[in-house]
């Protein structure tokens, strides 16, 4: 699997208008209950394996899986035991 590098990454999400580009790291097992963000996410898993919920929908997502949130998407996520990172670029509303 050839994933972009995150320069690549950032360079692509800044040309379509992205307010900001950002690594996020996740500790083994850390869970994250229901919230909400004001910008849109689109981000790529990088490392470890994640599980993010929205509504009745949960997606079991990898190295070089993407997401997309729109804002204000109510959402709860889990993270493997390994732990994830993903790489995300968010738009303010």
């Amino acid at each position: 699997m050839n994933l972009p590098t995150f320069d690549e990454f950032k360079t692509l999400h800044t040309k379509r208008g992205c307010s900001e580009v950002i690594s996020r790291d996740w500790q083994p097992n850390q869970v994250v209950d229901a919230h909400t963000h004001p910008f849109t996410a689109d981000a790529l898993i990088v490392q470890g394996e994640m599980w993010l919920t929205v509504g009745d929908n949960t997606q079991h997502l990898r190295v070089g899986d993407t997401f997309h949130l729109k804002p204000n998407t109510v959402h709860s996520e889990r993270y493997g035991h390994e732990g994830a990172t993903y790489w995300v670029a968010r738009t303010n509303a």
